[in-house]
């Protein structure tokens, strides 16, 4: 069963939310999903669109606080439950140019939350997600997918939230949409913000 969504509002601090998300019904149980991510390499000559996949972990004694770790492409999953399989500097290839996998069955009953977002790298000027075409993410489990999105709404943006995962009161994760833009926020920046995402 899926359901569409599109909203769009101002929020606190420079926030901008919005985006066009298919979301699949909240009730699911997760087991192991992949995050995929695609974007158009930036033409000859120019700066390389460099864009990264960030998981915040959170454990349940600050699930709004600092991460309990940070998994990208230059850390790791402490425990392995985390992987980042696939990471490209450029969007060049087939396919999808950065995917994610989290194994929800294997991670500690310790950790309660999982913010999952986008970074544009800004080595030189300002990259904005309206600046680097067929920007797209997806979340899949097997064969289902969960949710896409395509940034459309968070052009202004350098970073993004596009997924938060809750475990709830019986112990399962579930995936909840979590759209919202970050303006002037480069990588290192955004990791420490991710927190405060309040869904």
């Amino acid at each position: 069963m899926t359901r569409w969504g599109f909203w769009r509002r101002e929020g606190p601090q420079g926030y901008v939310t919005g985006g066009r998300t298919a979301m699949s019904t909240p009730n699911k149980n997760l087991g192991t999903i992949e995050i995929r991510l695609k974007w158009d390499p930036s033409p000859l000559g120019e700066t390389a669109h460099d864009l990264d996949l960030i998981a915040a972990v959170f454990s349940s004694d600050d699930p709004h606080g600092s991460p309990d770790h940070l998994v990208h492409f230059d850390a790791r999953s402490p425990d392995g439950t985390i992987h980042l399989q696939r990471e490209s500097r450029t969007g060049q290839g087939l396919g999808f140019d950065e995917v994610m996998s989290l194994e929800f069955e294997r991670m500690s009953q310790r950790l309660d939350r999982i913010v999952i977002g986008v970074a544009i790298q800004q080595r030189t000027g300002e990259k904005t997600f309206a600046g680097i075409p067929r920007t797209e993410a997806e979340i899949v489990e097997e064969y289902d997918t969960l949710a896409t999105y395509d940034f459309a709404e968070v052009g202004e943006a350098t970073a993004a939230t596009i997924a938060v995962f809750r475990r709830n009161e019986s112990g399962t994760w579930q995936l909840r949409r979590a759209v919202q833009g970050f303006a002037d926020a480069d990588p290192d920046a955004f990791a420490q913000l991710m927190g405060g995402v309040s869904v």
